[in-house]
């Protein structure tokens, strides 16, 4: 019974903070009418004591507090009256870690709550009655445009595909995944930095979530591949390309240099030297098995091996002559990490011979002319010393 359960009550106080010796129900309204409707049936006294839970005026705990705590574990409340509910104690000044301590909730849950009631109101009033399943309502938290959650509403209601998937993939089509070689190549915290927005999923992976400013994520890419370049010219390159792709065939008609691989570092050599006892001992340990057993560091073995295969990719080392007349590329691989390759030469940049004559006539030219010449008088005399008749018209003529 009502008279059984105490009342939330909290002392009303005048303008100058004392007592009125008043008391107000904030919460409890429910029961309080319960206990009424009792005296009006006779069945309790009007003067009949009521165990009550007194708060003070300036208590930390809203009355909303109590009255959502006590509905929560009640009645089953819609989830929308929920949502709403952890607003109004956001909008009192609540933060997250109080709300979620006062429902024995995580923090997350009440972010999660928060952004639920973030969604358009159309919407909103559309889960209310039922309209869409909460799993809808989720996707559509991932963008918080409400004209956009409205415009993909009217798309997929009259839809067969309402999946939340195909909800997300439309709010998020003009926005790039985290997880794109760019957003990784110039970091999120840089984008947000420069103003950029990330688009987040709290109900599920997202991966890092969607960069949004495209544009803005583009220019970042070509602001920093301009100054990997810019560095990369101080090392007397004579010409430097960068681009986002390289195509096909890019250096097609370009000569490679060959270069030398550079040495490793004392500290680099040690490094390599335990990474590769480490990997032989391991090899040793478990040599002659036919299958690997579960006690076999598999994981291991493979993070020795990109350790030292790191450690093996040398970067190569160029004569400063080559240098100046080769040059680099500068571009991103498909996991967005910075590629530079160095060391190709154009063909009008090639060394020259130098030249035989005063005229600046090629030696190999020249040379080659001389060659013809010579063999042009030896078939000649053969040509002569097989028909004499011939022979003795040819001066004659050599000579007219």
């Amino acid at each position: 019974m009502a008279c059984c359960r105490g009342l939330s009550v909290r002392a009303v106080l005048n303008d100058d903070g004392t007592k009125t010796g008043m008391y107000e129900i904030p919460a409890d309204g429910r029961r309080f009418r319960a206990l009424a409707l009792l005296v009006k049936q006779k069945r309790l006294g009007r003067t009949a004591p009521i165990p009550c839970i007194l708060r003070e005026a300036g208590s930390d705990i809203l009355a909303e507090d109590d009255s959502l705590a006590e509905n929560m574990q009640r009645v089953a409340l819609h989830p929308l009256d929920q949502f709403r509910a952890f607003v109004t104690l956001r909008e009192k000044g609540q933060g997250d870690e109080a709300i979620a301590a006062t429902f024995f909730v995580t923090p997350q849950v009440v972010k999660q709550r928060l952004k639920l009631a973030a969604v358009a109101p159309a919407l909103l009033d559309v889960y209310a009655e039922d309209g869409m399943t909460l799993e809808q309502l989720m996707a559509f938290t991932v963008n918080p445009d409400h004209d956009r959650q409205i415009q993909v509403w009217d798309v997929i209601s009259s839809s067969w595909n309402k999946d939340p998937f195909q909800i997300r993939r439309m709010l998020t089509e003009t926005s790039v995944r985290a997880s794109d070689r760019r957003a990784v190549f110039v970091g999120a915290e840089v984008y947000e930095a420069a103003g950029g927005a990330i688009l987040r999923d709290l109900f599920q992976g997202d991966d890092g979530g969607w960069l949004e400013d495209i544009a803005l994520l583009d220019r970042l890419v070509s602001d920093r591949l301009q100054a990997e370049a810019e560095a990369l010219a101080t090392g007397g390159w004579k010409w430097i390309e960068v681009a986002l792709d390289l195509p096909y065939g890019y250096n097609h008609g370009l000569r490679r240099l060959s270069g030398d691989p550079a040495p490793m570092s004392d500290e680099e050599g040690a490094s390599h030297a335990a990474l590769l006892a480490e990997y032989s001992a391991l090899e040793d340990e478990y040599a002659g098995q036919d299958e690997i057993s579960e006690e076999v560091d598999a994981p291991r073995l493979g993070e020795l091996e990109l350790a030292m295969e790191a450690i093996e990719a040398r970067p190569l080392v160029f004569d400063l002559d080559e240098i100046t007349r080769a040059g680099a590329f500068v571009t991103l691989d498909s996991s967005g990490q910075l590629s530079v390759y160095r060391g190709d030469v154009r063909p009008e940049d090639e060394p020259r011979a130098e030249t035989a004559a005063d005229d600046g006539t090629d030696a190999d030219a020249v040379q080659m002319g001389q060659e013809l010449t010579a063999h042009r008088t030896l078939a000649l005399r053969e040509a002569l010393g097989r028909s004499p008749d011939v022979a003795d018209v040819a001066p004659d003529e050599a000579g007219g």
